[in-house]
Formats: C-alpha cells, structure tokens, sequence
C-alpha cells in the first residue's frame, strides 16, 4: 500500500493509460483482476474544452474502479488548466494525471506528450499551475527523455516534485524508442532516488517475477503494466498475487480467457453500443487468444464478426474446440 496524496493505493500493481484501450470497459476488468490503481487513457485538454461530444464520453468513470487516475494531455497552459478544473470538479476521478511521455508525432507537435521532456523550466510551469487549480492530487507520467543524447529524466522529475505533484511514473524508454528495445531501469531507480514523491515504474514488465525483481533492485513504490495486461488480465492478478504470497499462479484456460473475453464486451457495448463495441472488440479479442492453439484461424473469423452474438459463438466454437482436444490428450 501507499499514497498518492490523501489516496490510498490499496497495492503496488498499477495499470498504464494505454490510448484507444483503457476505457471504463477494460479498466474495470482489469480492477476486477486486483490492480490497486487504473489510469483511464489520455483525453486531450481541447476536447474537453470545447466539450467535444466523443471526449465526454471518455470521461466516464464507474465507481467499482476507484481508485482511478483521469490522465489528460495538451501544450497550453490555459486550456490545461481549464480541463484540470473540469476534471476536478465534473468527474469522480480520484487523482489527475498530466501526460509527458505520448511519443506519437501528431501530439509531440501540439507541444504535448514527450515534448515536454526537453525543458524541465516548462514542466515545472505547466504542473504547478494545474497543481494551484484543483483539489484533486496531480500526478505525471514520463519517459526516461526524449533520444539518448537528451535525458533529463533527473532534473524533469525534480520539477514535477517541486511543481507540487504527489506522484510521478516513469516509462524506462526515451521518446524516439517509442515502444521499441527495452527500458532502462537504472534511469528509473535513479529517479526514485532523486524526489521524495512516489514513483511508479513502467516498462517491460510482462511476469510476476520481473515485476519483483524491478520493485526490489529500484525501490519504486509501484510497477505499472502496460501491454503485457493486454488481453490478459491475469497477468494483474499472478503480480499481485506473487508480491503478496510468493506464490506463482497458473495461465488461465482457454474457456476462462473466453469467459472474461466476453465479459468485457458486453460492458465495451454498454457504453459504445453494439456496431463500435464489435469493431474494438476484434483487436481485443486477438488479444485475449494471443498464444492459444490456432488462433490465426480464428481471427481472420474475428475481424470479419459484426454482432455480439456472432463473437460470442465464434470464440466459445474455437474454446470448446481447444478444451476437448486437450483433454483427448
């Protein structure tokens, strides 16, 4: 357990603000499988600003999922701020995250995401005044810098906490990896080392045994999985588990991968309707059969599926399938 201002964190397994996945839909499956804290994907400052009709609705927040971050994004003070105030005030998000870490080029443009790692002056600018406009607690997530030859990840982090942040995650990989080689975890223990505030850190971790070995070896107050919950919400679950136990929990089995599958889309469709809930459900749905037996089969079947009950019979069909060839072997 620990703090991120007056919010407690019942664990140390956070799930990542992942863009165009962690809606209400798989946040709270994911909550559901144990995660102290889940961030809802980054909402950009403008859009909530000028009220843009999809951005509200990225805005939802169930209270079965607290406690939750709301992570917003943008390059502009004064709109930064105005959609802190909204958040504050209008949403039942628990903590409020800023964004410096989105590497995609449309962002870094607008002066947002990753930008912001180059200049630890404007950093402390934009988190402080966000910092003086709401009562909810400020975090950042960042990256380690934005190419290797341009790493404040030290001096960035300093700012954060001198800005007033409670919180600051870091991604161990610079804006030009984007999502590829692996993270440096020195870079993130030396963070740890230089602020007071809690530090989360984020990058790799895809096992209960590394997300041990990177809390032990930095002293990070939390880890933060990103793809590796990707269609496996176990992977929560086995960390958890394993932090707390010792203990080293078994895959789940074709059908129970099926079941959660299911679940999620139904709650997908609950707040996208049937047509767009489908439509996202096809790259979870590969996500869910990521490493099961013939499975390229069954996504070509997959992303060819309009209606709830076309992908339901097309993955139990593909489950049942599994399960009785295991069992005849």
């Amino acid at each position: 357990m620990f703090q991120i201002g007056d919010i407690s964190i019942p664990n140390r397994v956070v799930l990542a603000p992942m863009a165009g996945v962690c809606n209400y839909a798989f946040r709270l499956t994911v909550k559901e499988f144990g995660a102290g804290l889940v961030y809802a994907e980054m909402v950009s400052d403008k859009g909530i600003v000028n009220k843009n009709e999809k951005t509200m609705g990225m805005l939802f927040i169930d209270e079965e999922e607290m406690p939750m971050s709301l992570q917003i994004f943008g390059g502009e003070k004064d709109s930064l701020m105005e959609a802190a105030q909204f958040v504050d005030k209008n949403t039942n998000a628990s903590i409020i995250d800023i964004n410096m870490g989105c590497p995609v080029p449309k962002i870094t443009k607008c002066d947002a995401g990753a930008r912001w790692l180059l200049d630890p002056d404007k950093i402390h600018e934009m988190v402080s005044a966000v910092v003086k406009t709401v009562d909810k607690p400020v975090t950042v997530k960042m990256r380690s810098g934005w190419d290797e030859d341009h790493i404040y990840a030290i001096d960035n982090a300093k700012a954060i906490e001198a800005a007033g942040a409670k919180a600051l995650a870091i991604h161990g990989r610079t804006r030009k990896q984007m999502y590829e080689g692996y993270a440096d975890w020195d870079i993130v223990k030396q963070v740890k080392q230089a602020v007071s505030i809690p530090v989360i850190g984020n990058g790799d971790i895809d096992s209960p045994q590394v997300a041990k070995q990177r809390l032990e070896e930095t002293g990070v107050d939390a880890v933060m999985v990103g793809r590796a919950a990707l269609g496996n919400p176990w992977m929560i679950y086995r960390i958890t588990k394993y932090l707390e136990t010792g203990e080293l929990l078994d895959e789940p089995s074709p059908m129970e991968k099926i079941n959660v599958c299911m679940l999620h889309m139904d709650r997908l469709i609950k707040i996208k309707g049937e047509k767009i809930a489908i439509m996202e459900m096809r790259k979870h749905a590969a996500w869910y059969l990521k490493g099961l037996k013939g499975n390229g089969r069954i996504r070509r079947r997959i992303n060819e599926s309009e209606t709830r009950d076309e992908l339901l019979n097309i993955l139990y069909d593909y489950a049942h399938e599994l399960e009785t060839s295991m069992r005849a072997s």
